[in-house]
């Protein structure tokens, strides 16, 4: 398997950088590295998640493959009060928490994890996340199957994806999991969904 941004530990030769992203109206400067996902600025699946997003007051978050951590920020900035963020990729989890840490959202801690399985046992209002598509069908759907397990009841999970990309299916796998899937908005292809888990 080439060695990309769906890896524990990437091989490539770090070339550390410094982006500067608007994050929901306020200007942050995020550190990024080879080996991460994105690692030259803040792709347009994630704008669109970040743009889209709503999270309740007081909220707990979950962020799913993080990488180095806009959308954990994202929340931050949206009032979360307690946001975790999970990547399998090591490299990627100390860029998330430098990032955080510099961008004033203390609230954010970052653990690697494979998918959701650090957190098992946890519970969330809100998870979010911009799913590893090049790791396959098989690993997305299971994300959403362990987001449907961490989630409190009423919590919702957001996911953004590309039509062209597996969006029809990753429909499909969410209104199975879940009694209310709705379109939250699409641009250029991509889709937000947001997924609410049953009271």
């Amino acid at each position: 398997m080439s060695d990309h941004y769906y890896t524990n530990r990437p091989a490539a030769e770090h070339d550390r950088r410094t982006i500067e992203v608007e994050l929901r109206g306020k200007k942050v400067r995020l550190v990024t590295d080879a080996g991460v996902f994105s690692k030259s600025g803040l792709d347009y699946g994630s704008r669109v998640l970040i743009d889209a997003l709503e999270i309740p007051e007081k909220a707990s978050v979950l962020d799913v493959g993080c990488g180095y951590g806009p959308i954990g920020i994202a929340a931050g900035i949206l009032g979360a009060t307690s946001i975790m963020m999970l990547d399998v990729n090591e490299r990627a989890i100390e860029l998330a928490r430098e990032n955080a840490a510099a961008n004033g959202v203390p609230q954010a801690k970052a653990m690697q994890s494979d998918l959701l399985e650090a957190v098992s046992q946890e519970r969330f209002d809100v998870i979010i996340s911009n799913p590893p598509i090049r790791a396959g069908k098989e690993t997305v759907h299971r994300l959403f199957e362990q987001a449907s397990a961490c989630l409190k009841p009423g919590g919702s999970l957001w996911i953004v994806i590309q039509k062209k990309q597996g969006a029809p299916s990753a429909k499909a796998k969410l209104e199975e999991l879940f009694e209310q899937v709705d379109e939250v908005t699409k641009d250029k292809g991509y889709r937000i969904y947001k997924a609410v888990k049953s009271l």
